[in-house]
């Protein structure tokens, strides 16, 4: 039986035909403070389309801070951000970004119909709404209710929705699938691990287990700094050993 959500994942994000293209984030000189505390300091990083990079840290590490700098939610102290693909290296530019936020953010006086199908018009979609509702799986009797009737799981449902929509070429997902049941959590990592083609992927989560089975490279935030770690020639224990030791290493400067 042919796998329908997968099959219309395809039709939704890939322009077929068109020959993928890689893409680079590149980060220089990163650095955020809050009055004397200084959160992000100095970081040089690049990200690349074909991965899913899990961003790990302890609580009040950064990470959302991390993605608030990138998203230009918040001023920061010093840094640039550049996308690079075939044509060249740019700014990075906000239209280029998706961002699934940890608390969903969604207008809660539409319906959740109402909603898509407004995102549906400004990206020109021809695929019905029945479709990509089925896509994140919520259910028909759902699909004509008020947005604050949804539940937290469901309207990140609806956060992730909107984004493989627009299509965006960088996607930030903060804690994005904590409140959702296990059988959704494994459509959607399928989803994900679908786009990761031509994307650049960033994954937030504090569940070491789902980072480590999504995600294809693990990036610690620590220190205040972004640091990959280095997955060859360990097994999944020792990697996991070697994850929580460096989140341990935290110095109080």
């Amino acid at each position: 039986m042919i796998d329908l959500s997968l099959f219309l994942f395809e039709k939704i994000c890939y322009n077929t035909g068109k020959e993928v293209i890689n893409l680079k984030l590149e980060i220089i000189n990163l650095s955020k403070s809050f009055s004397e505390k200084e959160v992000l300091k100095d970081i040089d990083f690049t990200f690349e389309s074909g991965k899913i990079y899990g961003l790990i840290g302890r609580n009040g590490a950064g990470k959302t801070t991390f993605f608030n700098s990138l998203n230009e939610d918040i001023d920061i102290d010093s840094g640039f951000f550049y996308l690079e693909d075939s044509y060249g290296r740019n700014r990075l530019d906000i239209k280029d970004i998706g961002y699934v936020t940890s608390v969903a953010s969604v207008p809660e006086f539409l319906t959740a119909r109402e909603f898509l199908t407004f995102f549906l018009e400004i990206n020109k979609k021809e695929i019905r709404c029945d479709y990509y509702f089925d896509l994140v799986k919520i259910a028909k009797e759902d699909q004509d209710k008020l947005l604050k009737d949804y539940s937290h799981g469901m309207k990140e449902k609806m956060q992730i929705l909107i984004n493989i929509i627009s299509n965006p070429k960088v996607l930030l997902l903060d804690e994005p699938l904590t409140s959702l049941d296990i059988v959704v959590q494994e459509d959607m990592k399928k989803l994900l691990k679908g786009l990761k083609k031509d994307h650049i992927i960033i994954f937030s989560t504090h569940i070491l287990e789902l980072a480590m089975d999504l995600c294809d490279e693990i990036v610690i935030l620590n220190n205040k700094k972004l640091e990959k770690v280095e997955k060859a020639n360990l097994n999944t224990k020792k990697y996991k050993d070697k994850i929580i030791s460096a989140l341990k290493d935290v110095k109080n400067a």
